[in-house]
C-alpha cells in the first residue's frame, strides 16, 4: 500500500485514496458502521457482490474512450487484483469482479497512474457521462460531442453539489438525431444542433430531462430546443442543485430525477434551475475542443489472404462503418456478454497499435469500436481479429444481444441473464442466420427489473424474474416488446407482455420471429408491426409458453445451472444508502465545514458555499431525526426545521432557517458572502450540537 504515496502526482487523488484506505481500516476496527462505510465506498466505485467477502470494482471511462495504455493498465490490474476478465457495461464502463476490499486503494492507485478513476462510478452521484461511440467520426453528426461530454465529466467529478444526492444522475450525449446514446432515457440528454447567426455557424444542443428506466420507465421531456454549448455546464449544475434540494431521499424507488419531473413538471424544474444561476461559479463555461482531436495514424498497408470468404463478406457488411473522414472506416467488435479476457485484450492492443487510432470506444451495447482504420487493411485486420474470436459478423444487429451479469455476480439478480443470452444468440446464428443483417430489432436482457441492460427500451426485451408453480419456484423471464429510440431525444418504453419460465425463452424468440416473418408487411419494421398488431395479439401468441400446467423438471433449473432454482436476492447498493444516525450526521456536518474552509482557502468560493449549505442541511436533518420526524427532501428539511425548532424557540436564530439557508441562491459566490455563509453554518452547527447534548443529558437523568 506504499507505492501510490510517492508515484501519484495529483494530491487530490492521493488524498482520496488515502481516505479510502483509512475508512477501510476504521470499518475493520468497528469504528464506522456498515451503512456509513457502504456509502463511502460506493462513491469510490467499490460495489458489493453477490458473493460474500469480495467486491466488484467499476472503472469510470468518460464517453467510453480508452487508450491503448489505459486498456493495458486495466488488464494488468484485473490480472493482479481480480479474475483476468474485463466486463464492458451499457454505461461504457469496465467492471472487474472478485476483488478484495482491502486491496481496493492499491488497485485504484495503480489505475490512476494512467489517469483512470473509480471516483463516483457508483453511489448517489453523477455517474459516467456517456456518448455515442461514433462521436467524432459519425457522418451524420453536426460536430464531435466528445469534448463536451468530457468537460461535463471533469466539471462534476468531486464537485460538492453532486456527492450525496438522493439518487444517481445519468447524462448522455448523442452524436446526431439518431440518438444512438439514448438521450431519451437519461436524467439529462443532449442532442447536437447547429444554426447560422449572422453568417456564422453556432453550436448548441437540444436538451431533454427526466428520463429513466427501472421498474417504471419514463421518457425524457424536451425542455430546450437550442442551448449554446457554453451554457450546458451552468445549466447542468443548476439542475443538479434543484435535484439535490427537492429530490426524494428516503423512498429509494421515488428518488430519481424522473419522479421530480413528474411531481412538479419540467417547466417548474427549469424555473427553479434558472433561480440558481446567481449562485453559480460560472454563468458561461467555454469548452475547448482542440485537445480532444484524434491523431490520425499513418498506418502501413498489410496484406493477408482471406481464409473464410463468406464470413469476411458478412463482416464487411455488418461491422464496418464509413467515417466522415474520407478513406477511413470504423470497425465494430462484438463482445459476447460484454466480457473480454485480458490475454485477448492485450493481443487486441498490439493490433490497434499498428492499424487504428489510439482511441478505442466502448459502446453502450457492450462492444468496442476501432477508429481510423484504412480500408486497404481490412483483410489483414479481419484475419487477426478472427484469430481472437473478435470477427463475428452482426455488430449491433439482432444477433448482438445486450445483457447484464445477472445472478453471476449481482446482488439484485433474480435469474440468469448471461446464459440465456448465449442461448438466444445460438438460436439466431443457427436458425435465423440472415438476421445478422437486421439492425432494426434489438434484444436486451437484464437479470432483474432494474434495467441495467436497458431491456425496457428494446424491441424484444427480457428481465429476470421468478414464478411460483404449485409449491415450487421456477426462474422466469418477463417478456417486453416494442421499445426503443424514435430519434431527436425521444423514445418509447417497451410494453410488458407476458411472463414465461426462463427455459422457454428460446421458444419465445422463435415464435416472435416466425410470426413477424410470416405476417409483417414488406418493409415494416418490428416495432411498427408490434404497434399494428397490438399487445393483446402478442400476449395471445405467447400465452401457451406461459402456461405452467405442462412444466418439466428442467423448468425449475436456471440456465447453465445444475441445481434447482432458489430465489436469492441480496440488498442492492447501486443507488447508495441513507445514513440516519444523528451523531453520524453531525459528524458529517463537521467534515463538510472542514471542506468548506479548504475550498475557501483555495479561493473556490462557490464550492465552499455549497459545502457550508450541505452542513446546514445535515445538521437540520440530524435534529429532525432525533425528533422522529421525516426528512424526505432537503426542501422539506428546511421547512420542517423552521416549524419544529425555530417557531417553537428550541433553537434561537436571528431569522428563519429558510431565510438563512436559501441565501445560497440569492447571492453571488463572492469571497465576502462565502466567509459569512460558512461562519453562519458553523454557528448553526454549534447551536444544534448544544441542543442535542442537552437532550441527551436530560434523557440520562
Amino acid at each position: 500500500m506504499q507505492s501510490f504515496r510517492t508515484e501519484l502526482e495529483n494530491p487530490i487523488v492521493e488524498k482520496d485514496i488515502l481516505d479510502l484506505e483509512k475508512k477501510i481500516r476504521l470499518f475493520r476496527e468497528g469504528v464506522i458502521d456498515d451503512e456509513k462505510f457502504r456509502s463511502l465506498r460506493l462513491a469510490r466505485g467499490v460495489y458489493g457482490q453477490r458473493q460474500q467477502g469480495v467486491q466488484m470494482v467499476r472503472i469510470k471511462l468518460p464517453y467510453g474512450k480508452v487508450t491503448i495504455q489505459q486498456l493495458a493498465r486495466i488488464s494488468n490490474v484485473s490480472d493482479e487484483y481480480a479474475t483476468g476478465n474485463l466486463h464492458i457495461t451499457t454505461r461504457q464502463d469496465i467492471q472487474i469482479h472478485f476483488v478484495s476490499l482491502d486491496r481496493t486503494p492499491e488497485l485504484w492507485a495503480e489505475l490512476e497512474q494512467d489517469d483512470i478513476t473509480l471516483r463516483e462510478a457508483c453511489g448517489n452521484t453523477v455517474r459516467n457521462v456517456t456518448a455515442s461511440a461514433m462521436a467524432g467520426i459519425d457522418p451524420k453528426e453536426p460536430f464531435d460531442v466528445s469534448p463536451y461530454a468530457h468537460a461535463v465529466f471533469t466539471y462534476f467529478l468531486r464537485n460538492p453539489i453532486c456527492q450525496e444526492m438522493g439518487r444517481k444522475v445519468k447524462i448522455a450525449f448523442s452524436s446526431s438525431e439518431d440518438d444512438s446514446a439514448f438521450a431519451f432515457m437519461h436524467d439529462l440528454g443532449f442532442i447536437p444542433k447547429v444554426k447560422i447567426e449572422n453568417g456564422i455557424e453556432v453550436r448548441g444542443f437540444r436538451v431533454v430531462i427526466g428520463g429513466g428506466l427501472g421498474s417504471q420507465p419514463y421518457m425524457a421531456d424536451p425542455v430546450i430546443d437550442f442551448m449554446p454549448v457554453n451554457q450546458i455546464i451552468p445549466f447542468t449544475e443548476s439542475v443538479l442543485r434543484v435535484f439535490d434540494r427537492y429530490g426524494e431521499r428516503n423512498k429509494r424507488h421515488k428518488a430519481r430525477m424522473k419522479y421530480l419531473v413528474q411531481e412538479i413538471g419540467a417547466e417548474e424544474l427549469i424555473r427553479l434551475a434558472e433561480a440558481e444561476r446567481m449562485a453559480l461559479k460560472s454563468k458561461t463555461y467555454e469548452i475547448s475542443t482542440f485537445e480532444h482531436e484524434t491523431v490520425i495514424p499513418q498506418n502501413d498497408i498489410f496484406s493477408a489472404e482471406i481464409t473464410n470468404p463468406l464470413k469476411y463478406e458478412q463482416w464487411l457488411k455488418t461491422n464496418i462503418y464509413p467515417q466522415k473522414q474520407a478513406g477511413f472506416v470504423a470497425i465494430g467488435l462484438r463482445i459476447q456478454n460484454g466480457d473480454i479476457k485480458t490475454p485477448v485484450a492485450r493481443q487486441l492492443i498490439s493490433l490497434v497499435k499498428t492499424v487504428a487510432a489510439d482511441d478505442i470506444r466502448l459502446t453502450n451495447t457492450q462492444g468496442m469500436l476501432l477508429k481510423f482504420v484504412r480500408e486497404e487493411n481490412l483483410p489483414y485486420i479481419f484475419e487477426e481479429l478472427n484469430k481472437l474470436n473478435l470477427a463475428e459478423p452482426g455488430f449491433e444487429s439482432m444477433a448482438d444481444i445486450t445483457s447484464c451479469p445477472g445472478t453471476d455476480t449481482c446482488n439484485l439478480g433474480i435469474s440468469n441473464s448471461t446464459g440465456i443470452t448465449r442461448e438466444l444468440e445460438k438460436v439466431i446464428k443457427n436458425e435465423f442466420p440472415d438476421l445478422i443483417y437486421n439492425t432494426d430489432i434489438k434484444i436486451k436482457i437484464s437479470g432483474c427489473i432494474n434495467s441495467c441492460a436497458q431491456h425496457a427500451m428494446a424491441s424484444i426485451g427480457f428481465h429476470g424474474s421468478s414464478m411460483k408453480i404449485d409449491k415450487m419456484v421456477a426462474p422466469a423471464l418477463q417478456v417486453l416488446l416494442g421499445g426503443g429510440p424514435t430519434g431527436n431525444g425521444s423514445g418509447v418504453a417497451a410494453d410488458k407482455v407476458i411472463k414465461v419460465p426462463s427455459k422457454r425463452g428460446p421458444q419465445v424468440l422463435r415464435n416472435l420471429l416466425f410470426d413477424y416473418q410470416e405476417n409483417s408487411i414488406e418493409g415494416e419494421l418490428f416495432n411498427q408491426y408490434y404497434n399494428r398488431q397490438g399487445k393483446i395479439y402478442f400476449y395471445d401468441l405467447l400465452n401457451p409458453l406461459g402456461d405452467t400446467k405442462n412444466v418439466t423438471p428442467d423448468d425449475f433449473i436456471d440456465w447453465e445451472q445444475s441445481q434447482p432454482y432458489k430465489t436469492e436476492i441480496g440488498v442492492g447498493e447501486c443507488a447508495g444508502v441513507m445514513i440516519d444516525l444523528v451523531a453520524t450526521l453531525l459528524l458529517e456536518s463537521d467534515e463538510k465545514l472542514v471542506n468548506a474552509d479548504a475550498s475557501f482557502s483555495s479561493l473556490d468560493f462557490a464550492d465552499a458555499i455549497y459545502y457550508a449549505y450541505t452542513a446546514f442541511i445535515n445538521t437540520a436533518k440530524a435534529m429532525l431525526i432525533a425528533e422522529s420526524l421525516k426528512t424526505n427532501t432537503q426542501a422539506g428539511i428546511v421547512t420542517d426545521f423552521d416549524t419544529n425548532f425555530v417557531a417553537t424557540s428550541k433553537i434561537d436564530l436571528d431569522l428563519s432557517f429558510e431565510s438563512l439557508v436559501y441565501q445560497i441562491n440569492q447571492q453571488e459566490p463572492t469571497e465576502d458572502f462565502a466567509a459569512y455563509y460558512i461562519e453562519q453554518s458553523k454557528i448553526f452547527k454549534q447551536k444544534a450540537a448544544d441542543f442535542r447534548n442537552m437532550q441527551l443529558t436530560e434523557k440520562a437523568f
